[in-house]
């Protein structure tokens, strides 16, 4: 895949910083993905198109943005960043992939288009996301992503770990008891940190992963991860109750139907709201210690609070 990305060194009080960033990022990771997933003349074209249907167009790119806003902070080539960044977003399509199979949330539509089992069929669906998921570690293991084979290998423990059973993967399987269990807030919160917050505690790290930070010194991004993560989940919940599936592009009030306890229905609407604001105020108090190259960051946070979809 190409190495080639942009920079993202907008500052929280340019109007357009936060916009120009999410743009630039979200085109250089479909360029990307355009590359990587060249569909071939053989019988696996079904399974790069299923891919591409997932991958390419739509979604925030929020993670790749916080990927590239980590980096940033420790002047990580921005080619290697965009890499990481790619990554990511692979693990995070093929979870939506499989998140919306029959088996899972039965959705018919993400990012304002069919579902890939919709758009194709349930088999074709599966294979594509097992395949993004293999892709993610491909590129993380490749030596254009770092130089050093000891940042490739913490890059792939540490992604597998944050998709695995003790992050995505645990936290997707707490959310399919919550249809048949009755679970309390610090039980939800546990869930949202696991299946939201474990791969947006990955970009984090990622960043600091690449600058050559040690584990020890990387406890203000993993703050700042973890508020962060929480806040996006509750205004997911708002925007499930609030939202409606034109902006969103997803189907939304499915967490009441099926009965599941979501931040809102454990704290109510206006509850919710002010506990993910405190949470954003808290996430950017601990970029403190940085300067402007937090302000993506900064912003980023700023942006959860905000966003409609």
């Amino acid at each position: 895949m190409p190495a080639d990305g942009p920079s993202d060194g907008d500052v929280i009080d340019t109007p357009a910083g936060l916009g120009s960033a999410l743009e630039r990022v979200a085109a250089e990771i479909d360029r990307h993905f355009d590359l990587l997933l060249e569909v071939p003349d053989d019988a696996r074209g079904r399974l790069y198109a299923a891919m591409r249907h997932a991958a390419i167009g739509g979604g925030k790119r929020l993670r790749p943005l916080l990927v590239c806003a980590a980096c940033d902070l420790f002047h990580v080539d921005r080619m290697a960043a965009m890499r990481v960044a790619t990554a990511i977003e692979c693990i995070h399509v093929y979870s939506l992939i499989h998140d919306d199979l029959p088996c899972m949330d039965d959705d018919d539509v993400r990012r304002g288009k069919p579902t890939v089992h919709k758009a194709f069929d349930e088999a074709t669906a599966v294979l594509a996301g097992d395949a993004l998921h293999a892709v993610a570690f491909e590129i993380l293991a490749d030596d254009s992503t770092h130089a050093d084979p000891f940042v490739r290998i913490e890059l792939v423990a540490e992604l597998a770990r944050a998709s695995g059973p003790a992050g995505m993967a645990g936290g997707q399987a707490m959310d399919l008891a919550a249809e048949t269990e009755s679970f309390d807030l610090p039980t939800v919160t546990r869930l949202q940190q696991l299946k939201t917050g474990a791969l947006i505690g990955f970009c984090l790290e990622a960043g600091a992963i690449m600058g050559h930070v040690p584990p020890e010194g990387r406890g203000r991004l993993r703050a700042y991860a973890r508020d962060v993560g929480l806040a996006f989940q509750i205004v997911d919940d708002l925007l499930d109750v609030e939202g409606d599936a034109e902006t969103t592009g997803k189907a939304v009030g499915k967490d009441a139907a099926a009965g599941k306890a979501t931040f809102v229905s454990l704290l109510g609407q206006e509850r919710a709201r002010q506990q993910a604001e405190m949470l954003v105020e808290q996430a950017i108090s601990h970029l403190a210690g940085f300067g402007q190259e937090a302000d993506l960051l900064r912003a980023v946070a700023a942006y959860v609070i905000e966003r409609d979809r």
